[in-house]
């Protein structure tokens, strides 16, 4: 597969947020619960994210030949953590190295992070064996639900390893 990470602009919200939609359906469906934020988020939402821009928030997409939105992630930094949110690679193009790529992008923005955060459902295996495979480790868990327990996971920023 070929694409280009590229900073994602004001009108990309629409097809990063159709992205979104579609590729957060696995983790409601393992939690089954439909009413997740990712789930949730309107347009006009992203699009203030979006217009919020870097250094607050930065917002990636990757782009294939054709020119589709096949993964996206945002991150912000506050006080030397670079916190990583959205993580998203279109169902068809997931395991294939995407995620990976996102991931080493958005905090490749963030170099002078003192660490990198993110969390994801403890259900959520295959987000869990990426991280941990690229380095990041467990600090944290928290219940939200029976059904919902969230794990933190953090690595060192570049400075710090």
């Amino acid at each position: 597969m070929r694409y280009d990470i590229l900073p994602a602009a004001q009108a990309d919200a629409p097809e990063i947020l159709g992205l979104q939609r579609l590729a957060y359906q696995s983790e409601a469906q393992l939690y089954n619960d439909w009413d997740i934020p990712p789930l949730r988020q309107t347009l006009p939402e992203l699009e203030a994210e979006l217009k919020a821009g870097f250094p607050r928030l930065a917002v990636l997409k990757a782009v294939d030949e054709a020119g589709a939105v096949v993964g996206s992630v945002r991150a912000g930094q506050e006080h030397g953590i670079c916190r990583i949110g959205r993580l998203m690679v279109h169902p068809q193009r997931q395991r294939q190295g995407l995620g990976t790529a996102l991931l080493a992008a958005i905090e490749a923005l963030f170099p002078q992070a003192a660490r990198y955060a993110l969390f994801t459902g403890s259900r959520s295996e295959g987000n869990l064996r990426l991280y941990r495979r690229l380095g990041y480790r467990d600090v944290a868990a928290k219940v939200v639900s029976p059904a919902l327990t969230l794990i933190f996971l953090e690595k060192a920023g570049p400075l710090q390893a």
